[in-house]
């Protein structure tokens, strides 16, 4: 019975720290996906449109194919996707967990194990792109003004979030689509806990000195900041 009982204590101390955990998780999250930075644009010569939009889940961020800044269509091919169309106007990118995107198109097909690797640390990174020849302003998606060198802040973060081969070219997920005009790309860094997808799509917008979260995990800790 002392043996029993023993289990049991451990049982429910193991529980009212996980109990504790969770509480803390969600308070922090909470806490700091509320705290502003950036609120203050410094650079006023705002001249380049970008856009942030969510599923109500996840992030991306959307920037012009094509300006004199960077020519995004010269490493991202039409011909990646399932469309092959040449007059997009822009293109989404969105950061996460490669076995999680490509095995979880729906949140129906969601399984244990997919969320639970990926909140261990366990997998590996993909960028998802989206092109688009127009888009809508609208609660789930917002333009933002930023200037030249905000942009190519934000174009270098992104950059440097893609994968490369021996060649310096982006590695091309083959045979994985959503819709007819997307395209997955290997990335780089490991989702987890504690930085998602709309952790890395924050962090873009620091990078770019735009109004941000000062650390978030959904998609609520960006858009509450440009209501």
């Amino acid at each position: 019975m002392k043996v029993v009982k023993k289990i049991y204590a451990s049982l429910f101390k193991i529980l009212i720290g996980f109990f504790i955990f969770v509480l803390f998780y969600l308070l922090i999250t909470f806490v700091l996906s509320i705290i502003p930075v950036n609120s203050n644009d410094l650079d006023k010569n705002n001249t380049i449109s970008i856009y942030i939009k969510t599923n109500g889940v996840h992030t991306d961020l959307i920037l012009p194919i094509k300006n004199k800044e960077k020519d995004w269509s010269k490493s991202l091919l039409f011909e990646d996707t399932i469309e092959k169309k040449i007059y997009f106007d822009y293109v989404g990118f969105g950061w996460g967990d490669k076995d999680f995107y490509l095995n979880t198109p729906h949140w129906s097909d969601l399984k244990a194990s997919t969320a639970l690797k990926a909140a261990c640390f366990l997998g590996s990174s993909i960028i998802h792109t989206e092109f688009y020849e127009s888009l809508n302003e609208n609660e789930n998606c917002k333009k933002i003004k930023v200037s030249k060198t905000e942009y190519l802040q934000l174009v270098k973060y992104i950059s440097d979030s893609f994968s490369y081969d021996e060649n310096q070219n982006i590695i091309l997920v083959q045979n994985h689509h959503y819709n007819n005009s997307d395209a997955f790309y290997e990335a780089k860094g490991k989702y987890h806990l504690f930085y998602t997808c709309n952790t890395w799509a924050n962090q873009g917008l620091k990078a770019a000195h735009q109004k941000a979260a000062l650390w978030t995990l959904t998609d609520f800790g960006i858009f509450n900041h440009y209501k």
